[in-house]
């Protein structure tokens, strides 16, 4: 079976510039993989007609698939429609219907339509029009040489549609796509390369058709299992059995699978056994609230939270002892014991986390450098702690901070 390679090409000086991070190309390159389209590059260009061209003849020579982002808009700065009606050999005239759809999006949305907006209705003579439900610019299908080309908006949500709607059933129909399954195994509190010595001898014993691939991120690791073969539910079924096979081995680490996060992973814990949780966070800040909230129901287990940053609503909102904020400071055992329980006794919940540390780049000192931070977790009848020696950088400890947090009740919750 040919392996179908294509090129992502995201036009835009302000891609160059960073003003804009390029999420689409990542996420482009994803939908690909699932189908067992392989990405062979993916190129960045500025708002400049010659590297724009130069990019268009390199892809061509190589993929057999060139997916095109941005540059579509009404200005002047906007060279993509140009070139690539220069690029084909084929001027720019009106197409009705598209100039009917953006009449019609502007319309329903009660704005005016200029003559530079009816300009996003005329588009190479050679392309296929494809209607963009969610925006102006319309999606442009070329084919030449048996190589096949699209080109969408760079706004996200239009190019998503665009390619869910369009790009992906027309490579099925124009390729013989291999079937590959993916199966996402989601760790935490354990490092890839200690994962790796531990499922070693499982992963050496993997069948030859099923690959597997670790995926590390802040404070979590995702083991990827790739199968690829002729039979869809086969290799689900194949999947699923290594799985069962490693999980003995890590199940003290695994949190979920394929899209779940940690926290949805928490509130399904949480909303089963009909519990409640509330979150004392000084060094993150209300930023493990966030992650709680982000949760659709989140509202069935979350009692609330409160920051208190300052010691002195550490000891009037949650109840802790001055003298143990005088002999021990806000960053110790001591304190995050009795703030997690205070917590916890403030929103009447079951359970209570708490953090407190310093995040940095200031306020270290010898015995408590940036990076040193404490967590609880207090339950009916138990606290449990853990101190943590993070980094330099302030959000880097604040997001590793709430990764621990969370991965601390998850235990917590496992064992009592």
């Amino acid at each position: 079976m040919k392996t179908v390679k294509a090129e992502i090409i995201a036009i835009g000086d302000e891609l160059l510039y960073g003003q804009i991070i390029d999420t689409n190309s990542h996420w482009i390159s994803q939908e690909l993989d699932l189908i067992g389209v392989r990405v062979v590059r993916r190129t960045t260009v500025g708002d400049n007609r010659e590297d724009i061209l130069e990019a268009f003849s390199k892809a061509e020579g190589r993929a057999d698939i060139v997916l095109i982002t941005g540059g579509l808009g009404p200005t002047q700065d906007d060279l993509t429609k140009p070139l690539m009606a220069e690029y084909f050999s084929c001027p720019i005239i009106e197409f009705p219907e598209a100039v009917e759809a953006v009449t019609s999006f502007f319309k329903r949305r009660g704005r005016e339509i200029t003559p530079l907006n009816i300009l996003q209705g005329h588009l190479p003579s050679c392309c296929t029009y494809v209607p963009n439900e969610v925006g102006t610019a319309p999606g442009m299908w070329f084919e030449r040489n048996n190589t096949y080309w699209m080109s969408m908006p760079g706004v996200p949500h239009e190019m998503k549609k665009l390619i869910k709607d369009f790009v992906l059933p027309k490579l099925f129909e124009l390729f013989d796509l291999p079937v590959i399954v993916h199966q996402v195994i989601k760790t935490v509190g354990i490092g890839e390369s200690w994962l790796s010595d531990l499922i070693r001898d499982w992963e050496n014993a993997l069948p030859q058709h099923i690959k597997l691939a670790y995926l590390p991120s802040l404070g979590h690791v995702k083991l990827r299992l790739t199968a690829f073969g002729e039979n869809k539910t086969s290799l689900e079924q194949e999947i699923q059995e290594q799985i069962n096979l490693v999980f003995p081995q890590i199940k003290e680490y695994i949190y979920g699978y394929n899209e779940e996060t940690l926290e949805s992973a928490i509130g399904k814990l949480l909303k089963k056994s009909n519990k409640t949780l509330a979150l004392a966070e000084s060094c993150t800040g209300g930023y493990v609230s966030h992650l709680i909230t982000s949760v659709a129901g989140s509202s069935a287990y979350f009692q609330g939270a409160v920051v208190p940053y300052h010691n002195q609503f550490k000891h009037s909102i949650l109840g802790v002892n001055d003298e143990t904020l005088k002999e021990f400071g806000a960053v110790s055992e001591q304190t995050v014991k009795e703030m997690s329980a205070g917590v916890r006794k403030l929103f009447n919940s079951d359970f209570g986390l708490a953090s407190s540390g310093i995040a940095g780049p200031d306020g270290g000192t010898e015995s408590k450098p940036v990076g040193t931070v404490w967590i609880a977790c207090a339950g009916n009848g138990f606290i449990e702690t853990k101190k943590l020696q993070l980094t330099q950088d302030r959000m880097l400890n604040i997001q590793l901070t709430a990764v621990a947090v969370l991965n601390l009740f998850r235990i917590c919750f496992s064992r009592k």
